[in-house]
């Protein structure tokens, strides 16, 4: 059904725009996003994201630890957690928030947490988030305990819930903007050219100076 309605489903989108509230509610089994983003790129979503953001991942801490000033101490704070589990999700989420900073944009922007017990406070915070992922943690937990709740928000949408970890989450976000056709949030522009064009190699040829930068440094 879904093939079927690709063509009709995709012109909607870029000719509408309609809100994503609307659009959950008309094409749900358009949050199916692996599929529909293959549908759209020709490109597997997670198998692509995971191996290339791996692949890349000690060349980028290399990169990073050069970083000097306010940027590189918050940089290695983030990157703390890898000092303290070997596992593979915590490793990925320090590395795409470091990223952020990285490039002078704030991880928060990207990845809103919240303690499990803000109850009605992080409810109204999520419905004002227009774009982004949250997470719900338990108070007092340690690195390799995963977070009680990673989604996804867009427009104070809840649109995808139960995603397990923070890397996940960002590579479903991204699939969202291709298969919603949004833009990329201006605080957050770089990070996801990065995503886009360095993790995905999508469209690489076209690339902002702060990425291109970026990109031979990574080469070296």
């Amino acid at each position: 059904m879904m093939e079927k309605t690709f063509a009709h489903r995709r012109q909607e989108v870029i000719r509408d725009a309609p809100l994503i509230a609307d659009f959950k509610t008309k094409w749900p089994a358009l949050f199916c996003l692996t599929a529909e983003f293959k549908r759209i790129t020709t490109v597997s979503l997670l198998p692509k994201f995971f191996s290339q953001l791996d692949a890349l991942s000690s060349k980028l801490m290399k990169v990073f630890s050069k970083k000097g000033g306010g940027q590189g101490r918050k940089i290695k704070s983030i990157m703390i957690p890898i000092t303290q589990t070997d596992a593979i999700d915590v490793r990925r989420e320090c590395i795409i928030k470091a990223l952020c900073v990285y490039l002078n944009e704030e991880p928060e922007n990207l990845v809103k947490e919240y303690m499990n017990t803000d109850g009605e406070s992080s409810e109204a915070a999520m419905m004002k988030t227009t774009f982004g992922i949250f997470v719900i943690r338990k108070e007092d937990a340690e690195p390799k305990d995963g977070p009680e709740d990673v989604g996804i928000i867009l427009e104070g949408v809840q649109v995808l819930d139960e995603l397990g970890n923070v890397p996940l989450a960002v590579g479903m976000l991204f699939a969202l903007v291709y298969a919603l056709n949004l833009s990329y949030p201006p605080e957050l522009r770089y990070t996801f050219e990065a995503l886009q064009k360095l993790i995905m190699e999508l469209d690489g040829n076209r690339l902002s100076k702060k990425i291109q930068t970026l990109k031979t440094l990574l080469a070296r």
